[in-house]
Order: structure tokens, then C-alpha cells, then sequence
């Protein structure tokens, strides 16, 4: 792996701060919105579905703006962050790996972003591109910005429709993280269990992707290192298959429905 390409929402930043504070905005206490995320989480749904749940009609964007000129607009500290992620951030550089960080995201969260001095070669946000994933057009930018081969270009992300689908559909080798609701969420369907190369719960986990091959085939011996690379094995459709079929019918009527609902966001 010569790049990899990190989203940031619940991949490098809690958005604790982000739905508490859009909360207070509306005057509802934080778990309730918290509780509606987790609906439109589960139904495959865009999570600003939420704040649209609480005020129907809702220009989501018009209310960003009103809450800036408020002076109630976005903020981001050192506080935000996953404790993982300066030190995977700075092995991988250590490493040799080029890290950029391109996700959805306002010019201000990038402003945000930058001001924390991550150890990485690029911090982007969507706004500052003009396009959002899951756009193919976004993912363009990020095999453009990696300055390397889409085969040594690795993108993570925790959201399957938004990162991990439209970035292997560009060519692009994929990691799913399972972390904040939609990757734990949607960790195990799938389409997901398919399409990931890799799924790791961690970001120290890559530096271990990126291990020179002998040095890998040092540690093949001593097991997985805490991903499942496809076509390996382990959990997975071809796990449930070997168990035997479904039998309770009520259960493969959810999971049918639950398939529906990842598809339908794809």
C-alpha cells in the first residue's frame, strides 16, 4: 500500500459534539436526536433524516448557516478525535504511506481539521472539493490526491454506501471500519462482508496492511491480525451457510428487509 485515504466523520471524529449540539439548536434533549439517528441508521437512511423527523421540511443546509451567523456553528478540538488516531496516522507516515484525509465535510470542518496539524500529507473536505460522496466524480479526486496506482490506494471509511461501495466501484482497495453507528450497524451484512478487502475495528490496525510482503508472510504464521482480507475466510455468507439453512422465518424476513434497506442506499 502506497496511500491511505481516510474519511473523517466517525472514522477520524466523534460526532458526539456534532448531533448534542444540533440538539441544543433545536431544543430537544440530545438523546432523543441521538435515538432518531440511530432509526435512519437502521432503515439505511441518510442520518440528517433525523433532524428532518424533528421539523419536517427541514433545509438542513439553511440551519447550518443560521447556526454560524449565531455564532452556534461548528466546532472541533483535540477532544473530537479517536484516541487511535495520531498514533496510526503517524506509524503509517513512519511507515512511508502517504495519508490523506478526504471526506464529507463543511470549507469549515477543513479549516478545523488543518488547525490540529494531523500527521498527514492532505485534510480535504467535501465542500472544498464541490462534490460529495458518494459522487464517483469525489472518488476521482481521492485517486487523483493519493498519487499512487488505485491497486495501492486504500480508502476506510465506516459508512458501506458512502465510502466503501462507491470506492471499490472506482477501483479502489477498501477497508470498512467498524466504528459509530453505521459501521457497527452494517459491519456484518453482506454486502459489506463482500465488498470489504479488509474490516478492522481500529485504526493501528493498517499499519500492519502495510508491512513489506515478507515481513506479512513472517506473521501469516501467528494468525489474522485483526481484519478479514477477502477470499480468506472466517465470518461471513459462507459461515452461515455451513450452519444449515434459516429456519425461523421471522428472522429471515428481517434480514431480507435489512438487505433492502443497505441496497437501497447504494
Amino acid at each position: 500500500m502506497e496511500t491511505i485515504v481516510l474519511g473523517i466523520g466517525e472514522t477520524l471524529v466523534r460526532d458526539d459534539r456534532r448531533w448534542s449540539s444540533w440538539a441544543d439548536w433545536l431544543g430537544v434533549p440530545p438523546h432523543t436526536l441521538s435515538a432518531l439517528v440511530g432509526a435512519a441508521v437502521a432503515q439505511g437512511h441518510d442520518a440528517t433524516d433525523a433532524l428532518r423527523t424533528l421539523r419536517p421540511g427541514m433545509d438542513v443546509e439553511a440551519a447550518y448557516r443560521a447556526r454560524s451567523a449565531a455564532g452556534r456553528g461548528e466546532h472541533l478540538d483535540e477532544s473530537d478525535l479517536y484516541q487511535d488516531v495520531r498514533p496510526a496516522l503517524g506509524e503509517l507516515r513512519a511507515a512511508g504511506v502517504r495519508v490523506v484525509v478526504a471526506g464529507n465535510g463543511s470549507a469549515r470542518a477543513g479549516e478545523l481539521l488543518r488547525a490540529l496539524d494531523l500527521p498527514a500529507d492532505l485534510v480535504v473536505t467535501s465542500a472544498e472539493w464541490g462534490v460529495r460522496k458518494p459522487d464517483p466524480e469525489f472518488f476521482a479526486r481521492v485517486a487523483e490526491a493519493a498519487e499512487a496506482p488505485p491497486a495501492a490506494t486504500l480508502y476506510v471509511g465506516d459508512h458501506p454506501a458512502d465510502d466503501l461501495f462507491p470506492a471499490a466501484a472506482a477501483g479502489l482497495r477498501t477497508a470498512h471500519l467498524r466504528r459509530g453507528p453505521y459501521g457497527h450497524w452494517w459491519a456484518d451484512h453482506p454486502d459489506v462482508v463482500e465488498t470489504a478487502e479488509f474490516r478492522i475495528d481500529a485504526l493501528t490496525e493498517l499499519v500492519a496492511l502495510v508491512r513489506p510482503p515478507r515481513a506479512e508472510a513472517e506473521a501469516a504464521g501467528a494468525g489474522a491480525v485483526g481484519s478479514d482480507a477477502e477470499g480468506t475466510g472466517g465470518e461471513g455468507p459462507g459461515e452461515e451457510e455451513a450452519g444449515g439453512e434459516e429456519t425461523d422465518a421471522a428472522g429471515a424476513a428481517r434480514e431480507g428487509a435489512r438487505r433492502g434497506a443497505l441496497r437501497s442506499v447504494r
